[in-house]
């Protein structure tokens, strides 16, 4: 068939590197490859190209998923501190830019030179251009035909590929639809970290909004953030709301604070009292950037003076900033998201190795598994995590 080896990993990805090193440095003979033509693409345009490689909070209540406790075990056996640990040996400068997120001060190359250097001095062969076309269980271990035409026979198959998103990067399926033919479940899977859509009328009312940003606690799906908020010609984006589209689902609506900082209804009053003259949609523009409190004062029907004001009049300028609740058609969908909610069912997985239950020798590591992170370098945290775990069995 080929040549034997102790571990194929499919896909070079956070997980995968990571989880090659580990086996590799256990002695293991250890082959990844990836379809790409470079490894670690997601690390590499992540950040901004500066690759947000964890966060100072993960943990699993960062985690979404049929069980995110699931996740506890690798993130408490392998941590942020531990990567850090890994990255300041390597001497990668970094900082920590908001709410714990960590990123490289250079490049978000130099995470994928990191994991590439160790597996080198690991003896882990990497290839790439080259997928999986066939894999099939073979005694105790897995025979494989890769696209080179070559093969390779393993005690261990560890499914690296991540999920469905980004497909211009080549994202693809294929973890999820290998597990299902080893007889593992898989969750339902939809985007996530996505930008919200619009319908049609509700477009035209925000169009002359795009391209404003504030600072918004935004509330759905029992979940609620504190990050920027970013109307776009198509909906809405921005941190917040890339946050909130994990917990989302389609025909619910979100509620965002667009001034949190703010009883607009008081701070109204209270500039009523001070100067009855002022017009409302420029005392609001005190508080709020003044594109949105023009669009604010038309859309609730308020426009004069502030004196010239009853109390219900203000209270709706004020509902509409402190509480604009608004219905999404959909999302950006896999085109955008960063990540893929949903995947290998963790009921099927050893959640200290991250070995399939019922299919020994079969891992299961990162985003294929149901398990995805918060926005802010807590699904880093999780790859890093996974893949340790299992490169300390596999």
């Amino acid at each position: 068939m080929g040549d034997r080896l102790d571990v194929l990993i499919v896909g070079a990805g956070a997980a995968g590197m990571m989880c090659a090193v580990e086996a590799g440095r256990r002695g293991r003979r250890v082959l990844i490859v990836d379809h790409a033509q470079a490894p670690g693409e997601k690390i590499r345009i992540s950040g901004g190209g500066r690759c947000n490689f964890t966060n100072l909070g993960a943990g699993p209540h960062a985690m979404l998923g049929e069980n995110a406790r699931f996740a506890t075990s690798a993130l408490k056996r392998f941590s942020q501190r531990d990567f850090i640990a890994r990255v300041d040996a390597a001497g990668i400068a970094w900082h920590e830019k908001t709410l714990g997120q960590l990123f490289c001060d250079g490049s978000a190359k130099q995470i994928i030179a990191l994991l590439t250097g160790q597996m080198a001095e690991a003896g882990v062969q990497l290839r790439l251009g080259v997928g999986v076309t066939e894999v099939a269980r073979q005694g105790d271990g897995f025979r494989a035909r890769l696209s080179d035409g070559s093969g390779v026979e393993v005690a261990s198959l560890v499914l690296a590929t991540g999920g469905k998103s980004i497909p211009k990067m080549g994202a693809t399926g294929w973890a999820y639809e290998t597990a299902k033919a080893f007889g593992l479940r898989v969750t339902e899977t939809r985007p996530a970290l996505v930008p919200l859509t619009f319908e049609a009328g509700l477009l035209e009312e925000t169009k002359a909004l795009s391209g404003l940003s504030v600072d918004a606690v935004v509330r759905g799906g029992g979940a609620k953030f504190r990050e920027g908020l970013l109307f776009t010609h198509r909906g809405l984006s921005g941190p917040s709301v890339l946050q909130i589209s994990s917990y989302w689902r389609e025909g619910a609506a979100i509620t965002a604070n667009l001034a949190p900082d703010a009883d607009v209804f008081e701070a109204l009053k209270a500039a009523k009292q001070a100067s009855g003259k002022q017009e409302v949609a420029t005392a609001l523009g005190h508080i709020v950037p003044k594109r949105l409190a023009d669009w604010i004062c038309q859309r609730a029907g308020v426009s004069g003076r502030l004196g010239d004001q009853k109390d219900a009049a203000l209270k709706a300028v004020a509902e509409a900033v402190n509480g604009w609740t608004v219905k999404p058609v959909g999302s950006e969908g896999y085109r955008t998201a960063e990540v893929t909610l949903g995947g290998i069912a963790t009921d099927q997985l050893d959640q200290g190795t991250m070995q399939a239950k019922t299919v020994p020798g079969l891992f299961c590591i990162g985003e294929a598994v149901d398990i995805t992170g918060w926005l802010g370098g807590y699904n880093f945290q999780w790859a890093w995590s996974s893949g340790w775990a299992a490169g300390q069995v596999c």
